[in-house]
């Protein structure tokens, strides 16, 4: 019989190609959204498959789903500066309650449990490259600190799940990830960024745009994200967490400034856009780049997109829809 998965958040961005891998590795894929900020456009294709079935639905409310589940992937949540600003609330709920509801489900289910976290626990880091074992250098109670907590949050409660109902969990840390189904009013700034150079408005670049972040094209984020789920642990002395079980980085450790990959986005849109620089967002991290040493040793994974070359299938995604 065919394993299935059950993904939250499955028709956001990241949600949907993980359902369309998914399915093509020949699992079941169950879907659970509320569209607070996926859609049904992503996942449109996947209808077609008789292993595939949405269910509309808050993660941060109890989920029963009767059926034999084997893997929950937990991406349920706003992921872009726009979204958690404007939706502060239901991402720490998400974060919380849908993190809790997910965990009860994959102990109910013993099922495999992998979280999606975020390079933004590392805050705005006082190390670089960032290491899982930093701990980052966050501000609880500044704007972004909704999303930052929310995933905090989550990271502690899959641990303790972990430690006390043994359950077979998984931490992806996703460092800046782009290219088609990001949604022009996403708020990043790929999405932006190519959305002026296509309309010839001026791109806009906060504060003098020295501020670094490394950018990993979805194809390869995804398989980094299934290698993890698929992992096996070596062996371990007793009592004591497997590499698999904490968090791993999953992102591109090659890094350029903002002012850079707005300048490359003109010349490969061959836009007639200009640069505009506006104030720094509060708490806007200056430096982001992964260490990605364990996914090297462990998941046998790195990727191999170019950004020109994901930016050129990415920019012409954009002009398409």
């Amino acid at each position: 019989m065919k394993k299935t998965a059950l993904v939250t958040g499955g028709a956001g961005f990241l949600g949907s190609y993980l359902c369309e891998r998914l399915l093509e590795g020949g699992l079941k894929v169950i879907c659970l959204d509320n569209f607070i900020t996926g859609s049904q456009r992503n996942i449109a294709q996947l209808f077609k498959s008789r292993d595939f079935r949405f269910i509309k639905h808050d993660v941060s409310k109890y989920v029963d789903i009767k059926e034999k589940i084997h893997f929950i992937l937990h991406f349920a949540s706003p992921a872009s500066p726009v979204d958690y600003l404007n939706y502060p609330i239901p991402t720490l709920k998400v974060g919380s309650l849908g993190t809790h509801n997910s965990l009860g489900l994959a102990k109910e289910k013993k099922a495999v449990f992998l979280l999606a976290s975020t390079s933004e626990v590392y805050g705005d880091p006082l190390v670089h490259p960032q290491k899982e074992d930093y701990w980052g250098n966050v501000n609880c109670i500044g704007p972004r600190g909704v999303y930052d907590e929310a995933k905090r949050f989550a990271e502690a409660i899959t641990m303790a799940y972990h430690r006390v109902h043994k359950v077979d969990t998984r931490i992806v840390r996703i460092f800046n990830t782009y290219g088609p189904r990001m949604r022009k009013n996403d708020g990043r700034a790929i999405p932006n960024f190519i959305s002026q150079a296509l309309t010839n408005e001026p791109l806009t670049v906060y504060g003098r745009g020295l501020q670094t972040r490394s950018f990993c094209y979805v194809d390869d984020l995804i398989g980094g994200i299934i290698n993890l789920l698929m992992a096996k642990d070596g062996p371990r002395p007793k009592g004591k967490n497997g590499w698999c079980h904490c968090p791993v980085n999953i992102g591109n450790p090659n890094e350029m400034r903002l002012i850079d990959l707005a300048k490359t986005i003109i010349r490969l849109s061959e836009s007639k856009s200009r640069v505009l620089h506006k104030p720094l967002p509060v708490d806007d991290p200056k430096q982001r780049r992964p260490d990605i040493s364990k996914a090297k040793r462990y998941l046998k994974w790195q990727p191999n997109v170019g950004l020109e070359t994901g930016l050129r299938k990415t920019i012409e995604w954009f002009r398409e829809n």
